[in-house]
């Protein structure tokens, strides 16, 4: 059955309408998913959709991550260091390529500082509300992004994923999140947290919604012939221990409808997955932002959150011999997963945890903790510069990200896969 697309040229005058009134009114549920809006902007840009009417996109209503250029406004990153920068003079390329298929950019999208955890809090722009618990922790680095989707004001929201911060606040919302091979979409115009890991690609309520988000942003120009087996591997060495109760039941009813699906499930130890746990992966962040940041380190350093700070300064015992060892073992650990799993697609659990209680972060080691067991499971795509994909699954009153897992440039074989696991997960 064709995909029935929520949007549409017609609608898109009168969906923004009520989007405009929803956001203006300072709804609860709304408290801080935007750090700005570009209501008036997307207002001319409804006007001149006539022209793009053919695109698959025209008239959908998507917010940005504020780590993208969108010209004529301010890329904050989340962050006050950078709240006097001038308004940027171009969109980044895949934003330009969003606007160009009549895409309607709504705003600018609050976030962890810097995209620096994987839980979504912010003390500078605050903290967006869960969308299906109040009270919990959004997820990040793409906290309000996820929240725009889940709540309904945007039909697509674009972010970035370094550690799972497109698919963990998916997990946690109930929604879809898609990390792509690294390079198949550009991240020109759009602040870095990591050079190495950093992937950007969107959050949706569908695999439709967000497959043709990244055709859009890929601008066509991706290999299509790579094909994945209809096999996924669950792995016993990694990833499914420290799961919640109620994850794990979750999942393993996951397991059982893909399975009906007709995706062979494999239980297998894999010992690639020995060498991944040897990489000290945290330094791919700590060097790689610091590196980025490192003017407004020196300068302000009292203008940024401090648990971001405390990380940031983990940049200095690292030394330049130790990053290129951690560099090698990834390149190491990419060639041995290639040759143990191929063309094969990784299942776990997108988080072992469900979204905890925002007032658990209080105390500094429960933020550190969480926060590693969080990132645990999706940063393994990251690493691996593969494809991943986060679906939700709701089992009783909790809702649960099922994660699967590609080698590079098999993404939309992945995203063929989970369209079909989406039905039966649904």
């Amino acid at each position: 059955m064709a995909y029935q697309k929520p949007w549409s040229p017609e609608t898109a005058e009168s969906r923004l309408a009520e989007v405009m009134e929803r956001v203006n009114s300072g709804a609860p549920e709304l408290r801080s998913v935007f750090t700005e809006t570009f209501f008036d902007r997307a207002q001319d840009q409804v006007s001149k959709l006539d022209e793009t009417a053919n695109s698959p996109l025209c008239g959908a209503l998507v917010s940005v991550k504020d780590l993208f250029d969108v010209e004529g406004f301010v890329t904050r990153a989340g962050s006050r260091i950078l709240a006097d920068q001038p308004p940027a003079t171009s969109d980044a390329p895949p934003i330009k390529l969003l606007r160009e298929a009549g895409a309607i950019l709504i705003g600018h999208t609050n976030m962890t500082e810097l995209a620096y955890s994987g839980l979504g809090i912010n003390p500078h722009f605050g903290t967006p509300d869960n969308a299906l618990a109040s009270g919990r922790i959004p997820g990040g680095s793409t906290s309000g992004g996820a929240i725009s989707v889940a709540q309904g004001i945007a039909d697509i929201t674009i972010g970035t994923d370094t550690g799972g911060s497109l698919r963990i606040p998916a997990a946690f919302n109930g929604i879809v999140g898609f990390k792509p091979t690294q390079d198949s979409v550009s991240r020109r115009g759009c602040k870095a947290l990591s050079q190495s890991l950093d992937s950007v690609g969107p959050m949706a309520r569908s695999v439709e919604a967000c497959e043709i988000t990244y055709r859009v942003m890929t601008g066509g120009e991706t290999d299509n012939s790579k094909n994945l087996q209809p096999e996924f591997i669950m792995p016993v060495n990694f990833g499914l221990d420290d799961l919640d109760p109620v994850v794990a039941k979750a999942f393993e009813q996951a397991v059982s409808k893909i399975s009906d699906a007709g995706y062979a499930v494999v239980v297998k130890n894999l010992a690639c997955l020995e060498r991944y746990k040897e990489i000290p992966v945290w330094q791919f962040a700590a060097i790689e932002s610091r590196t980025e940041y490192d003017a407004f380190y020196n300068s302000t350093p009292e203008l940024f959150d401090p648990r971001v700070l405390s990380r940031l300064q983990r940049a200095d015992g690292i030394d330049a011999v130790s990053y290129r060892k951690t560099l090698n073992a990834r390149d190491t650990f990419i060639d041995a997963y290639q040759q143990e799993v191929g063309n094969r697609v990784l299942l776990l659990p997108t988080t072992p945890i469900l979204a905890p209680e925002l007032s658990t972060f209080d105390d500094d080691e429960e933020y550190y903790r969480l926060n590693l067991l969080t990132l645990r499971n999706p940063t393994l795509g990251n690493v691996l510069n593969g494809c991943s994909i986060s679906l939700p699954f709701k089992s009783g009153a909790e809702t649960i990200g099922i994660m699967l897992t590609a080698p590079g440039g098999f993404d939309h074989s992945l995203l063929e896969a989970a369209n079909v696991c989406e039905g039966a997960l649904s």
